[in-house]
């Protein structure tokens, strides 16, 4: 994988991106998959500012190798964030849910890497000509905020690589080696992995949460809230409330009252099982155990490696 353009651009081993999940995705997890040889990546979504900044410096302590903030376009504090992001010397930057265009071209005067995530082939396009380093391509799979347009990562990767000109991360669904193998072929040039990695020892999420995406079976999440921003989840009370909002013709109004605020993380950081939000992806089906990150890293790459041999005596 020494050739790859992903390796190659963040500098690390493996092209393996474990995603930045708000509630999930702190130090103690972007380090553990960055020192096991693939990007690491700090969710600043759930964090504020000053938060933020401590979690970029311990990661700092953690690990000498790259990683990356996630920053969601459509959060308060913007500004300061950026501003942290510069002074802590942070080197590479994931920018999602919002336009590429407002922060690529200070990013990249300062010598930071930028890679926008995008879930439509149009997205992908104006985040490569607003100046971007590489694209993330989710399928309509992946857990959290999600496309209104239910592209599969099946389709939506070679679609979008018929098109783009720089690097294309593959993401949606993709938690094991076979399925990294199956995005490369695609077109992919490598994996942006979230699920997996939230069941994780180190992923902040509350253990009650890790043990939710464990149980979960097929057709246990869903994309709903389309009027708000989508989002996949567990189907628990919260959805049900929200099923019974739907049946009455609610208006957007009712369903952003009945969203009110931290209920991602009354459900993934505080475990409340019932009245949270649990965003997490289709793949958790294929989810069984807590393991800790560098494991989940190795298994991908043997199991990468395997498939492959497999597809070469095909």
């Amino acid at each position: 994988m020494t050739h790859n353009p992903i390796t190659k651009l963040f500098n690390i081993q493996y092209p393996i991106i474990q995603g930045g999940m708000i509630w999930n995705s702190g130090w103690r997890l972007a380090s553990a998959v960055s020192n096991a040889g693939g990007l690491g990546i700090i969710g600043s979504g759930s964090m504020y500012p000053e938060v933020l900044r401590e979690h970029i410096q311990k990661c700092k302590q953690a690990t000498y190798k790259p990683f990356a903030v996630n920053v969601p376009m459509l959060y308060p504090d913007l500004e300061k964030i950026m501003e942290i992001i510069v002074e802590e010397g942070v080197s590479i930057v994931f920018t999602s849910a919002g336009n590429p265009k407002t922060y690529t071209s200070f990013l990249k005067e300062k010598g930071i890497t930028v890679v926008h995530v995008v879930s439509s082939v149009k997205f992908a396009l104006k985040a490569q000509e607003a100046g971007v380093d590489a694209v993330v391509a989710e399928g309509f799979e992946a857990g959290g905020h999600n496309g209104r347009e239910e592209t599969t990562t099946l389709t939506l990767i070679p679609m979008v690589k018929e098109q783009l000109q720089i690097p294309l991360i593959a993401a949606g669904g993709i938690a094991t080696g076979r399925a990294m193998l199956a995005a490369m072929v695609l077109g992919a040039d490598g994996v942006q992995v979230g699920s997996r990695f939230a069941a994780s020892e180190e992923s902040s999420a509350h253990s009650a949460f890790k043990e939710a995406v464990v149980q979960a079976k097929e057709g246990d999440t869903i994309l709903t809230l389309k009027e708000l921003a989508p989002v996949r989840l567990i189907k628990n009370k919260f959805y049900e409330d929200i099923q019974a909002l739907y049946a009455q013709k609610a208006s957007v109004d009712q369903l952003r009252d009945l969203l009110g605020r931290a209920r991602a993380k009354k459900g993934m950081f505080e475990g409340d099982l019932e009245e949270g939000e649990l965003e997490i992806g289709q793949i958790s089906g294929l989810i069984h155990d807590i393991k800790p990150a560098a494991q989940i890293v190795r298994e991908m790459v043997a199991e990468f490696e395997a498939a492959k041999n497999e597809v070469y005596k095909l």
